[in-house]
């Protein structure tokens, strides 16, 4: 049996996946290789380079409460500036994330980490997929995190990478074509009970396209659901955390370790139709 993890992305709700992944490792699941896409590709790595355990998780959670929204979208006048008049790619430097990749990460290529790792990311001129599975791991993680109009575009072997999210956020299809038996989703949500609409434009772009890629995420969980045993871990709710609120993670983390363990507990989480318990709604 093949057994492998795929990690969706979504900004600050990625910290509700350390929660998931702590929960994963009390009922021993040990991934063959992992799929992750934006957020969830950080937080794969990290546990591919190291491997699924409680310290493991215990680091990974530090990290989380370590972050900042500025710390990882750096405001820089000249580069808005620049965005604003377009000559700029995007309203923020990639210099935050980056920092986090590199010091973070414990190997320096994809193909060297303990755990087979994907690392998915967009072709910005073209919209094509784009899996990672050698290559330099920050650059890879920087790229599969690029948020389009917010962070700039990754070169990558002539081309222009972009988030990963745009072509396929939860990239159950790579851990079926991989050989994997039983697919573990971590997906991180979207925020289904925000009291008004997100305002200014980092906000709104980051909270339609958390709307976008969770509706591709149900779509693909009906598509594959014959292929594998799926085992989609649901996202804690009601969510009215902001896309950029970084200051919750502590809350998100207890959260999703909370919701996966209850639903862990009912036939190990596996459902006749594992899309329907995370569709989409409003409170």
């Amino acid at each position: 049996m093949t057994t492998a993890l795929v990690l969706s992305g979504g900004a600050n709700l990625g910290a509700i996946q350390v929660g998931m992944l702590r929960a994963l490792t009390e009922i021993d699941v040990q991934p063959d290789f992992l799929v992750g896409t934006s957020v969830g590709a950080l937080n794969a790595a990290f546990v591919a380079g190291r491997g699924l355990r409680p310290d493991i998780v215990d680091d990974l959670e530090k990290i989380w409460h370590g972050l900042t929204t500025w710390q990882l979208f750096p405001p820089r006048p000249q580069q808005l500036l620049g965005a604003l008049l377009g000559r700029k790619s995007s309203l923020f430097g990639d210099q935050g994330i980056r920092r986090l990749a590199e010091k973070h990460l414990d190997f320096d290529r994809i193909e060297e980490t303990r755990i087979p790792l994907t690392v998915v990311a967009t072709d910005l001129v073209t919209g094509n997929e784009v899996d990672i599975t050698a290559g330099p791991a920050s650059d890879a993680i920087v790229a599969s995190a690029a948020i389009p109009g917010l962070l700039p575009p990754v070169p990558w072997h002539g081309r222009l990478l972009i988030d990963g999210g745009i072509a396929d956020n939860t990239a159950i299809s790579n851990a079926v074509e991989g050989g994997a038996d039983t697919i573990y989703v971590l997906p991180c949500g979207y925020p289904c009970a925000l009291a008004d609409p997100p305002k200014g434009v980092p906000d709104t772009l980051l909270h339609t396209m958390t709307l976008l890629i969770h509706k591709r995420l149900l779509r693909d969980i009906r598509e594959y659901t014959d292929d594998a045993d799926l085992i989609v871990l649901p996202p804690p709710c009601p969510l009215d955390i902001g896309p950029l609120d970084f200051s919750r993670a502590d809350e998100l983390i207890v959260r999703g370790y909370q919701t996966s363990v209850a639903f862990l507990q009912t036939d190990g989480g596996r459902r006749s139709n594992p899309a329907d318990h995370i569709a989409v709604h409003t409170h």
